[in-house]
């Protein structure tokens, strides 16, 4: 029993992973995808053993799309959010950390974008630059994120929801 439940789990998480690698791939409007929210939800219904798997689908995707030299800052930003899962204890504050990743995600990735490229001065108002021109990005990203994180509520926390059974109970 304990062995089926444990491929079941890994079938269905793989599957999230699959999701994710869609996403990505095809055309959408930038930075709106369901990364930061299944970043979240993924260690809360898996546990924190998804972290890196969840990262290598990732890195899958970027093999695909192209790796750049940001990689280690939206990695190690999901990363961050996929550990902050859990401080999750009910709803409002999984919703909460929805948002908190993509807060995260926004300034750890816009630093790396100004700590690495020579688009923007080496200084304060060079950092805050990047910042403020990065805002429209970040309202796809809290868009995308809260959208995919309702969604991964509704599913994994439904009580008609198939595979129920199947996660780690969620609150």
């Amino acid at each position: 029993m304990y062995f089926n439940k444990t491929v079941n789990n890994f079938l269905i998480f793989i599957g999230c992973v699959g999701i994710m690698f869609l996403f990505r791939v095809i055309p959408h409007p930038p930075n709106f995808t369901p990364v930061i929210a299944l970043s979240l939800y993924l260690p809360i219904v898996f546990g924190l053993w998804s972290i890196p798997f969840f990262i290598l689908g990732f890195a899958v995707t970027d093999y695909f799309i192209e790796f750049h030299s940001l990689l280690i800052w939206t990695w190690s930003s999901l990363a961050l959010v996929g550990l902050l899962s859990q401080l999750a204890k009910g709803k409002l504050t999984r919703l909460l950390l929805a948002f908190t990743g993509a807060l995260i995600f926004f300034i750890i990735s816009n630093f790396g974008v100004w700590i690495t490229s020579s688009f923007y001065t080496h200084d304060f108002q060079g950092l805050m630059n990047c910042y403020i021109l990065a805002i429209p990005f970040f309202t796809n990203t809290l868009i995308s994120t809260m959208l995919f994180a309702g969604l991964c509520e509704f599913l994994f926390s439904s009580k008609f929801f198939f595979l129920k059974s199947y996660v780690r109970k969620i609150n």
